[in-house]
């Protein structure tokens, strides 16, 4: 005789059969929450950071069961475990494949209870990757005349949400919070989007470089997030810089190129987009080779093109529900703020730029 179980099996089949039918399709709605806790040996205060955003914090590994451990949220929990002696949970509310509008509504606001709790210090959020990647899709499928709405509407949404998450976060966040950080975007597929697009530019005729067309798309709304940022009270962390820009001076400026990358605060948006697509263009690399020196480099981007590369094992989060788990520090102390791994992985880097705007106390 057929059992509850065996009732609940057969409906929940088809939907393992769907979400396994592809990581992309899996992606565009798919939940993946973890909490896990930096357990400081010795330590019993617990301190939390909670993060808000897609696929990129939710350290989606192309699994719909499963995400990295140390995805960058949780990589920042570890420096402040070191910093403040304490423990510190790690909560991540994601959303992989959501765009900005489903981030603000679906995460931000609904899971609002959890940046309220009386012990979360850190609150941080991404969001506007799929936008982008969705919008270039759009284009790359173009013929006949190029039509650059699909790119102005992403950057407009992107606009919206973003400062709409900054207002409601500040109006809502629980008031002992010490640090609100807001990551923006890095470039996936820089190179293979090296390439003439199926379209036609409406004014010359010719096809366009897709990179030459995204690139500016993608200043402007990294220049946005850091400069809404500055107005409302977050601090941005320049994920552009840091994985597209080398960890030496490559064009001989005197100048680290990921340095000299960086949004600065206060300059306009006509500044820092000519720095970007022009004046030090030549600098950009695509980060699946991340350079920390001339002759030294290392992958930052999984095979699928776009997502971080991580240290470490994997957690439970995704089609079974989220995951919570404790476990001791991977390193103890660090030397100039830096684990180790902090520039050879793309989550250790995104948890270190996190970081640098970490506070001495909690």
């Amino acid at each position: 005789m057929p059992t509850r179980f065996h009732h609940a099996l057969h409906k929940l089949l088809p939907a393992l059969v769907l979400l396994t039918l592809g990581s992309q399709a899996a992606a565009s709605t798919l939940n993946q929450n973890v909490s896990w806790t930096i357990d400081r040996p010795g330590t019993s205060n617990v301190y939390r950071v909670v993060a808000y955003g897609d696929s990129i914090y939710a350290g989606y590994n192309g699994s719909t069961v499963n995400a990295a451990k140390y995805s960058a949220p949780t990589v920042d929990a570890e420096y402040l475990s070191a910093l403040w002696n304490a423990d510190i949970e790690s909560v991540r509310r994601t959303k992989s494949g959501a765009v900005s509008s489903d981030v603000y509504n679906n995460k931000i606001v609904a899971e609002r209870s959890y940046m309220q709790a009386s012990n979360t210090r850190v609150v941080t959020f991404e969001m506007c990757g799929n936008d982008g990647l969705q919008a270039r899709t759009a284009f790359k499928s173009q013929s006949g005349t190029c039509d650059d709405s699909v790119l102005t509407a992403a950057e407009a949404n992107c606009k919206t949400y973003v400062t709409a998450a900054m207002d409601y976060i500040n109006a809502n966040v629980y008031s002992g919070v010490k640090l609100k950080v807001i990551s923006n975007l890095h470039y996936p597929g820089y190179s293979a989007d090296n390439t003439p697009s199926s379209c036609k530019d409406p004014k010359t005729g010719a096809t366009v470089n897709m990179q030459e067309k995204f690139l500016p798309s993608l200043a402007r709304i990294n220049y946005m997030m850091c400069d809404v940022a500055r107005q409302k009270g977050f601090m941005c962390a320049d994920n552009f810089a840091q994985y597209m820009g080398s960890d030496y001076d490559s064009n001989g400026d005197g100048r680290i190129d990921s340095d000299a990358l960086r949004y600065v605060a206060g300059e306009s948006q006509a500044s820092y987009v000519t720095r970007i697509t022009s004046t030090l263009r030549s600098t950009i690399r695509d980060a699946n080779a991340h350079f920390v020196s001339a002759s030294s480099s290392y992958d930052y981007i999984q095979s699928d093109d776009t997502h971080p590369t991580y240290s470490g094992s994997t957690v439970s989060a995704g089609l079974l529900g989220g995951s919570t788990g404790s476990g001791a520090p991977r390193y103890t102390s660090f030397v100039g703020g830096k684990n180790p791994i902090w520039n050879q992985y793309g989550h250790e880097r995104m948890g270190w730029a996190v970081s640098t705007f970490n506070t001495p106390a909690p």
